[in-house]
This record gives C-alpha cells, sequence and structure tokens, in this order.
C-alpha cells in the first residue's frame, strides 16, 4: 500500500548525511526527516537540533521500532549494512542503504532475499543513477548519438590521501572487515554502477588488484576488464597513490565517442565526424535528492523511474569481488 507521506529515519547520522543526503529527506515533497541514530547519544542530539529534526537516539533498535519512522535510512560503514537491513525489513519498513551495499555479495544476497520475504523494497545509494548529467548521457546512447557502442575505458588515479597516513588511525573506508575492500569500493563502485546503468549488466569480468604503497592492507590499485552482456567491451584502472588527480571516462562507439567524469563536475563532451558539443550541469547541492526524489515517489505511489535497487547493486558488488578477488586470496 501506498504511503501518503514517507516519514524517515537514519540509523548512522555522520558526515555523509550532513550535506550529501540528509537535508534531502526535508526539501522533497511527501518527505520528512522524522528521527536520527548516532552511538553517541551527544552527537545524535547536535544533529537533530542543527537540522530540526524532532526525534534522535543513540539505540538503533528504537528508532526502527519507532511507530512514526515509515522507512530507515542506514548511513553506516558497509559492515552493519546486513544487520540493520534485515532488522528494517522485519519491521516491514522500506531500506534505502548506503553503498557499497554490503561487505560481500553473499550479504547482499541476503538482504535481498530478506526484503523480499517481508515485502519491502530495498534500494541503495548509487545516486548518480538520477542526476542529471548522467541521464543526459544515458540519452545520448539511447539516440544513437554515437553509433553502435563499442567500449568504454576507465581511467581514475588519485594521490594518496592524508588520513590513511597513520597506520594506527585509518578510517574505515580502507579497513576490508568494515568497508569490504579499499577505496576501490568506496569510490570505482560509483562508476561501475553507472557503467550498469549506462550500458547494461556486466556478464563476465578480470581483474588485479594490489596493494602498492603500503600504507594498509587493503588494495590500492585495480585494473580489470570487462564484457557486457550486450557485447560492450571495457576496461578499467584505478590507482590510490599516484601523483596527481584523474577521472575519466569514454565510451566509444562507431561514430563518436562520449568523455565524462565520474566525480568532478565537468562538461559532458560528445565527438563525433560533424564537431564536438558540450553539456554543462549545476552539481546539486544534495546528490542524493534526485534519487531520493525517485524513491519517495515509487513509495507514495506517484511513480518508479528506474532507482537503484538491491538486485542493481548487486551486480556492482559481485563485479567488484572478482576484480580485487586475487588480493585478498593470496
Amino acid at each position: 500500500m501506498a504511503l501518503e507521506k514517507v516519514r524517515w529515519g537514519i540509523i548512522g547520522c555522520g558526515e555523509v548525511t550532513e550535506v550529501k543526503s540528509g537535508p534531502a529527506f526535508q526539501k522533497i515533497e511527501n518527505s520528512e526527516l522524522v528521527a536520527v541514530m548516532r552511538r553517541t547519544g551527544a552527537l545524535a542530539k547536535d544533529y537533530a537540533e542543527r537540522h530540526n529534526i524532532p526525534k534522535w537516539y543513540d539505540d538503533a533498535d528504537a528508532l526502527i521500532n519507532d511507530p512514526a519512522v515509515d522507512a530507515v535510512y542506514i548511513a553506516t560503514p558497509p559492515a552493519s549494512h546486513k544487520e540493520y537491513t534485515i532488522k528494517v525489513a522485519r519491521e516491514g519498513k522500506p531500506v534505502y542503504v548506503e553503498k557499497p551495499m554490503a561487505l560481500n555479495s553473499v550479504e547482499c544476497e541476503e538482504m535481498i532475499a530478506i526484503c523480499k520475504e517481508a515485502g519491502v523494497p530495498l534500494y541503495v545509494s548509487f545516486y548518480r543513477r538520477a542526476m542529471p548529467r548522467f541521464l543526459k548521457i544515458k540519452e545520448l546512447l539511447d539516440t544513437k548519438a554515437i553509433g553502435e557502442v563499442r567500449f568504454v575505458e576507465t581511467t581514475q588515479y588519485q594521490q594518496v590521501a592524508e588520513d590513511v597516513l597513520d597506520p594506527e588511525n585509518l578510517p574505515w573506508r580502507v579497513q576490508p572487515d568494515l568497508a569490504g575492500g579499499g577505496l576501490f569500493f568506496d569510490l570505482a563502485s560509483h562508476t561501475i554502477d553507472i557503467l550498469d546503468f549506462l550500458l547494461g549488466p556486466i556478464a563476465d569480468v578480470h581483474g588485479i588488484a594490489s596493494n602498492q604503497a603500503g600504507h594498509y592492507p587493503a588494495e590500492d590499485i585495480v585494473t580489470g576488464t570487462y564484457l557486457f552482456e550486450s557485447g560492450v567491451h571495457g576496461v578499467g584502472s584505478w590507482c590510490f597513490s599516484a601523483f596527481e588527480n584523474v577521472d575519466k571516462n569514454e565510451i566509444v562507439g562507431s561514430k563518436g565517442k562520449i568523455s565524462f567524469s565520474t566525480f568532478s563536475n565537468d562538461p559532458i563532451v560528445l565527438t563525433t565526424a560533424e564537431g564536438t558539443k558540450e553539456w554543462s550541469f549545476e552539481q546539486p547541492i544534495h546528490v542524493h535528492q534526485p534519487l531520493i526524489e525517485t524513491i519517495v515517489a515509487d513509495l507514495t505511489g506517484l511513480d518508479s523511474n528506474g532507482t537503484c535497487t538491491g538486485v542493481t547493486a548487486l551486480r556492482t558488488s559481485k563485479v567488484m569481488e572478482k576484480m580485487v578477488k586475487n588480493h585478498y586470496q593470496d
């Protein structure tokens, strides 16, 4: 049964919820953020007061069981995604979970099964699927602006992040027991998911992962090749200990190519025999907002237009696992 209004609760009101996601729940029609939870009660209280949210908790079960909460956004590190998803689903409430979806594909499959059994939808925050710039790329592909797609190439590398230099105080993003892997899982997952959105599912993948810089045990460089179900080929390289920051994707077809970045706000560039065209888009203040709008529309019965579900996010999880498999078997 469709909800008239979606009253949200957040588990894990940390940094990602300050601007990227949290405020969006308040700005969307038929949506309201009514409760937040953080293990440190003082921080949860502070967040609630700053964002004008009526309730705060330091216990996740209390938020999940609150009858005033209709749906729950899980914004914790991946290690606790499965646990909280199962609890929320068993309360009969829709789940919106941060990416990566879980520590591994087995956990993703369990989450999907539990939500299906409970009859509740499971959404994952690969929010680029709903952003105007990526919808434009999808439109260009669908209208054959570059003819038949042949291959896609991704090159993403960056300088060593300052916060990984202290081995005694590593961020969760480079701790495989909390994140599933290293920065590849946190960042490359966005690119792999958007390629799934643009070009369809990946049918076969091969990869090799290593740790070259030695700042933490997780992989810090990954190179992979993949074959999409459509027959499109793909190759990607990700390195997190290089001399500069580069973020570029290129989809090449029989009549042209589309160049774009995953993370920056650089223009989309279409190159064909007729020349080049560019499209620029303003980055949303709250980058989750376009996707949350589709989720709210889905939950209120107004519309459903391709929100990112557990099923699509599972595909990304499986691709990443295969690309780093060698690093965690050694």
